[in-house]
């Protein structure tokens, strides 16, 4: 994972933390960025060391949109053909569960990227906002779906029709964020938040977060009935011996992936 020049990345305590790195852009999101950090995602699912991945951007923006000068000038079919937005979908399809830590602007994609993460940490400055009706167009990697799953379609309407931006607090009440901190707390508590979820069995982390996604999308009888599937499956695995086992004996699991 060498050569990137858009984002940085690290690996503490079975963490893989992402960083997008364009700061004088508040981290807009272009396809070299986009595709930095599906190579160094893909890595670290692929990495039995990495067990979650933290993303985030700095103090001022996660990130706070696509790259306007990237699309301004391009036609529908080449929009189509390069399908920029597939990257969204890559981050998504990562099994290992992702953290998003969220400070300043998390607009347009950059709201849409930290949807598709799997818990978000914001700080107290973070805005949430899908301003695409402001430049002409909708949102497209997510926005008008996600959005509306995750704070229901009466705010989604508002924030989507409008342009505005929902505070920290506001998207905590909304349901669109796990945790609200102060601005100077957000990335220490977003990297305990993944080394707590580290330190699980990676066979149960991506059997839970597989249940919760497809659960998402499906009907409550199906998503039901894919659960018992895959809470069965669990029990093929040694990381549930060991976790009953460690459980019975009063001591910590020592859980292997396995």
């Amino acid at each position: 994972m060498m050569g990137y020049e858009q984002i940085l990345v690290f690996v503490e305590d079975s963490v893989g933390r992402v960083q997008l790195n364009r700061p004088k852009a508040l981290n807009a999101l272009n396809s070299k960025l986009m595709a930095e950090m599906v190579e160094a995602m893909r890595a670290f699912d692929a990495n039995p060391e990495v067990r979650c991945i933290l993303l985030h951007g700095d103090e001022k923006a996660f990130a706070a949109g696509a790259d306007i000068r990237e699309m301004a000038d391009a036609g529908a079919i080449e929009m189509y053909t390069r399908d920029f937005i597939s990257l969204w979908d890559a981050v998504y399809q990562t099994k290992k569960p992702i953290v998003a830590a969220v400070s300043g602007y998390a607009l347009g994609g950059g709201c849409e990227l930290a949807m598709v993460c799997d818990v978000i940490i914001a700080s107290e400055t973070a805005k949430f906002g899908q301003p695409e009706i402001n430049l002409g167009v909708i949102p497209g990697a997510g926005g008008t779906q996600r959005l509306t799953r995750a704070v229901g379609k009466a705010v989604a309407m508002d924030m989507v029709l409008t342009g505005r931006m929902l505070t920290a607090g506001e998207a905590k009440a909304a349901g669109l964020v796990s945790r609200v901190v102060p601005p100077e707390a957000y990335l220490t508590e977003a990297q305990k938040v993944a080394q707590e979820i580290a330190a699980k069995s990676p066979v149960a982390l991506q059997l839970a977060k597989e249940a919760i996604l497809q659960g998402f999308e499906t009907s409550l009888a199906g998503g039901v009935q894919m659960e018992r599937r895959l809470f069965y499956m669990s029990f093929a695995s040694e990381d549930q011996k060991e976790g009953m086992k460690a459980f019975m004996e009063k001591r910590r699991p020592d859980f292997k992936g396995r």
